[in-house]
């Protein structure tokens, strides 16, 4: 975990900036010791962003299916896919 304080962020930017981007890790911004921020990379919060996606769209299907969906095995899935 990456922590800086809010100093470092208003004082030299392009260095957290740099961190974020090299280690693709947030970079957690403090002012008087107390928590108060996230810095990330762009492309890696995009990631989180996506990542987050996917499993919310999961999760959905997973409980449509427990209320009775229709479902499809994986041939049936996979025959779906060769017509598209």
């Amino acid at each position: 975990m990456i922590i800086k304080p809010s100093s470092a962020l208003r004082n030299n930017y392009s260095s957290i900036s740099t961190i974020a981007k090299e280690t693709q890790e947030p970079v957690y911004i403090t002012v008087n010791g107390e928590g108060d921020g996230v810095f990330m990379d762009m492309v890696a919060f995009e990631r989180r962003e996506q990542l987050l996606n996917l499993r919310a769209r999961i999760l959905q299907a997973e409980e449509d299916r427990l209320r009775g969906a229709k479902t499809m095995s994986i041939s049936e899935a996979r025959e779906a896919l060769r017509k598209q």
